[in-house]
């Protein structure tokens, strides 16, 4: 299987799986696409938040069926792309395929700090408690991983399905970006 110029980058709740294919995707010179993005998109056409889609999901798989064909397609026609997905690296094995690890109580106290300098979303809502915050990213992350072993068989926490592991605790964004890019283009040239 021939490497395709497709970097998937997976990740526990709040690593930075956006942040960090954002800003891939700019200094690559890559289009961005993030799965979670289509998650909520799909969950809000259903007037559901995250968790609740994610409870749904348990029992019926729609959303997560369109969001897998979506990557799918992504991975058999397009190129030079940056993904943030919990699957994607299942879906493209020829990616590069990147896994940003983060403990639970520190993602949380940085998604509420982002949080409280944005608006936030209809659906999302983030509370101020780091404890109670650090809960329901458990109880989301527990959902999703339940719902892949038993759509899939495949546990996306499993850290020998990558390429690259990258504890984000230990590095800023300029950091984590940098480290992926040096690896990635490695891992180009090593064809």
């Amino acid at each position: 299987m021939s490497k395709v110029e497709i970097i998937t980058i997976a990740g526990r709740l709040g690593s930075g799986k956006s942040s960090t294919a954002k800003m891939l995707a700019e200094r690559l010179e890559y289009a961005h696409f993030s799965s979670g993005d289509l998650f909520r998109e799909i969950a809000a056409r259903h007037s559901m938040d995250l968790l609740s889609a994610n409870k749904s999901s348990e029992t019926d798989a729609v959303i997560d069926h369109e969001v897998d064909e979506r990557l799918r397609e992504i991975g058999r026609t397009e190129t030079r792309k940056i993904i943030d997905s919990r699957t994607a690296w299942h879906w493209i094995p020829n990616s590069f395929k990147v896994y940003l690890h983060l403990d639970t109580p520190v993602a949380a106290a940085r998604i509420i700090t982002v949080a409280a300098h944005r608006k936030e979303s209809a659906n999302e809502h983030v509370p101020d408690d780091v404890g109670q915050y650090t809960q329901i990213l458990d109880e989301r992350y527990s959902s999703e991983n339940k719902r892949y072993m038993t759509l899939y068989n495949i546990d996306p926490a499993q850290e020998t399905n990558y390429d690259l592991v990258v504890d984000t605790a230990e590095y800023n964004l300029e950091e984590v970006v940098d480290y992926i890019e040096r690896e990635y283009h490695s891992w180009l040239s090593a064809q």
